[in-house]
């Protein structure tokens, strides 16, 4: 981690790939999925109060909220729900940015959990990437929000998100092109990875503690990931 030794194994294996030709330079799909913190709810207990005295497990009859309350195991996770009737679990969100030719990812992140994160964290993985005329980038419903859509379009990139039934940031000069329909139904692949992450990579329940620690081992799984895709691809 000192020597960002997993951002460098992460471009030389990308770099692979463009090198054969096998990514897309235009066309992205980004989303983002929790993982669950190495963290029980039981350690999810009460702020220390200004004057350094807590409640102790004393919390009956509170909401637990992370603005008064944080997990003793792993202070930098968050409690986050996936939708509503889910179960609140203590999490961190991963984010991952794919290509649309072969579903590699070409960037991935991790930052605390909660909705509003999954924006500014898409925004930065976009923005590292190179800007070439006409590049669009697919996503869900989530994403189409001012936050996400304007920044995309200040980058010259078209945001093929899928639109909203009341109030959406795209209009009919981005979805009646054959692009857009394209990009709907690429944006799906996005899935494999988190999937594959998940299941084989290890990452449905985390055994690290820490941002830092967290977006490391994620981005080593990207890496992961990506070796295992270029080696059936050149097969």
């Amino acid at each position: 981690m000192a020597h960002d030794v997993d951002e460098r194994l992460f471009e030389a294996v990308k770099r692979q790939g463009y090198a054969r030709q096998l990514l897309s330079r235009d066309h992205f799909t980004v989303d983002g999925t929790l993982i669950e913190a190495c963290a029980s709810l039981k350690s999810f207990k009460p702020k220390a109060a200004p004057g350094g005295d807590d409640d102790g497990d004393n919390f009956h009859g509170q909401k637990r909220r992370n603005d008064t309350h944080a997990s003793t195991t792993d202070p930098e996770s968050r409690l986050f729900r996936k939708g509503f009737g889910k179960e609140a679990k203590l999490s961190y969100m991963g984010h991952l940015l794919t290509e649309n030719r072969n579903g590699f990812i070409v960037g991935a992140v991790v930052t605390t959990a909660g909705t509003r994160q999954e924006w500014p964290a898409a925004v930065a993985l976009l923005s590292r990437q190179a800007i070439r005329p006409g590049q669009t980038v697919g996503a869900d419903k989530a994403y189409d929000v001012g936050p996400f859509v304007d920044p995309c379009r200040e980058m010259a990139i078209t945001p093929h998100v899928a639109a909203r039934a009341k109030g959406s940031r795209i209009d009919g000069r981005t979805t009646r092109h054959d692009g857009y329909a394209v990009s709907q139904h690429k944006r799906k692949r996005v899935e494999q990875p988190f999937g594959w992450m998940k299941t084989y990579g290890l990452l449905r329940k985390l055994r690290h503690r820490g941002r830092d620690n967290v977006d490391c081992l994620f981005r080593l799984t990207a890496t992961a990931y990506n070796i295992t895709r270029l080696k059936t691809l050149m097969a």
